[in-house]
């Protein structure tokens, strides 16, 4: 379901029928004369759905995280916001940007279009900008040549199935983070789509070394061995992306998740 394009065209309705009513049929009626139903719902519903399109649109989107592709940054039932402008303006249901502003930066935390479904969002950690060339092998990455800043520390529990994941913390920039890998997943990357610029990749029983194209980035989530990510489905492209994801707001389990993360 589009919730853009829904949201878009109740604004424009109300807004019609308000406008109408305004300029036309207000005119006509009798002072003490009551509001038709329509111009009724028109005039309370406009204000309310603009200001909704407006900040959904240009400020910030709610999102809940459906999956475990970025624990233990972010957990199932995470209720997240996405600053929508960070990465320039865009406008609604087309989401072309018209005002350029900053660029992802390896480690945000990107919400963005699936490139094989861009009706479905996606969450995933930026690794790889245009130009870099990315390789995860045998579990470890390198960018440019350079391994990752990476430590190991305490195993990660999962609450809810009882089994735990090596854990490490991470460095990218001024963003540190951590990530988590399965010791008994295997280290290649299997079923890879066809998916474009795949002459830029290469797969090995180690893993994958890709070169990130102009205008896309490579993502991955922080879940590493449960994550179907860009080594799978590939590049994610600058017209897909939505924003920077940097706040929880709401986990009904877990109040005390509440809060910025990175």
């Amino acid at each position: 379901m589009n919730f853009a394009l829904i949201l878009f065209v109740l604004t424009v309705v109300t807004g019609v029928l308000y406008a109408v009513d305004v300029f036309k049929f207000r005119k006509l009626r009798a002072k003490d004369a009551k509001e038709p139903l329509w111009v009724e719902w028109g005039a309370s519903f406009f204000p309310v759905i603009l200001l909704v399109f407006v900040l959904r649109s240009f400020l910030f989107e709610p999102f809940k995280i459906p999956s475990g592709s970025m624990i233990p940054t972010l957990l199932v039932g995470d209720f997240i916001l996405v600053n929508k402008f960070t990465y320039g303006i865009r406008l609604p249901v087309i989401n072309k940007k018209i005002i350029d502003i900053n660029s992802p930066q390896r480690g945000d935390v990107m919400v963005f279009r699936y490139p094989e479904d861009p009706s479905l969002d996606y969450i995933k950690r930026v690794v790889g900008v245009p130009g870099d060339t990315v390789a995860y092998q045998n579990k470890r990455l390198t960018i440019n040549g350079q391994p990752a800043d990476t430590e190991k520390t305490a195993d990660y529990l999962h609450p809810e199935r009882l089994y735990y994941s090596e854990q490490y913390v991470a460095r990218m920039g001024d963003v540190e983070y951590r990530y988590l890998n399965d010791s008994d997943a295997p280290a290649f990357v299997s079923d890879a789509t066809q998916f474009p610029y795949r002459e830029n990749c290469t797969y090995n029983a180690a893993g994958v070394v890709c070169k990130v194209p102009p205008g896309h980035y490579f993502m991955m989530g922080d879940n590493r061995d449960n994550s179907r990510d860009s080594r799978f489905w590939g590049f994610v492209p600058e017209q897909n992306i939505v924003g920077k994801a940097f706040f929880i707001w709401l986990n009904l389990s877990s109040p005390s998740r509440i809060g910025s993360f990175k």
